[in-house]
This record gives C-alpha cells, sequence and structure tokens, in this order.
C-alpha cells in the first residue's frame, strides 16, 4: 500500500457522510488492516476542527474528535523543511496555505495526496494526487 496524505475535506468528507467518503473509508480501513497510517498535517487538522465547528457545530466536533482517536492516522507537525517546502508551493500555485502544507507532505512522504479540492489540480506535476470521485 502506498503512503498516502489526507488533505482536510478528505477527512471532512468522511466525517459528514459525503460521497467522497467511501474511498476514505476504504483507505482508512486498509492502513489500519496493513498497520500502515495514513499521514496529516497538524494545519489541516487545524482547518478540519474549524470547518466542522464553524459549520457543524461543537456537537459535530466532539463525536468527530472522539472518532479520530481510534483512526490509523500519523499527524504531522509543521518543522521548518515542511514549513519552507509549504510556503514554496503558496508561492507558486493558488492554493490555501493548510493544502500547501498537505502537498509539501506529500512530497516529503513521496506519498499521493487524497483529495477532492480542484484548486490542488494545479500541483499534478509536482506531487500524486488521489482524486476522490
Amino acid at each position: 500500500m502506498a503512503a498516502s496524505v489526507l488533505d482536510a475535506r478528505a477527512l471532512l468528507a468522511f466525517f459528514r457522510g459525503e460521497d467522497a467518503a467511501v474511498p476514505v473509508k476504504e483507505l482508512l480501513h486498509k492502513a489500519a488492516t496493513a498497520d500502515r497510517p495514513l499521514h496529516m498535517t497538524e494545519a489541516n487538522y487545524a482547518e478540519v476542527k474549524y470547518m466542522l465547528l464553524k459549520k457543524d457545530g461543537a456537537e459535530a466536533w466532539e463525536q468527530a474528535a472522539d472518532v479520530l482517536k481510534s483512526l490509523p492516522l500519523e499527524f504531522h507537525p509543521a518543522s521548518r523543511a515542511l514549513a519552507d517546502a509549504a510556503a514554496d508551493f503558496k508561492a507558486r500555485f493558488k492554493i490555501s496555505l493548510a493544502d500547501a502544507f498537505a502537498a509539501a507532505l506529500a512530497k516529503e512522504k513521496k506519498a499521493e495526496l487524497v483529495t477532492d479540492d480542484p484548486e490542488l489540480k494545479a500541483l499534478e506535476k509536482e506531487i500524486k494526487i488521489k482524486w476522490l470521485k
């Protein structure tokens, strides 16, 4: 199983039960079975928390926080090297800073970035992207 990095939209789809949640659930199941966690930056974690709190409410976040404890996810802090790579992506492409961190982690891990965010299409020549349908 190739290494995978989730962006915020992938995890939000999972928590909200959107159509894109199906392939995310499959990836999480495969990761748990293989004992190889999926990856996410702390910046993307913050975006997930922010979006759930703002749009879905505190109760939705509390439920998601409980579920997060059991998911095969490894969270990565913003090291200087990761921040430098994210800044490079942000400077060259019209993407959010959180997306830039997700892309930087995917590049660092030589992993595929799992997303349905059309903004990230511009990075297809830079990193491997697994598009959620």
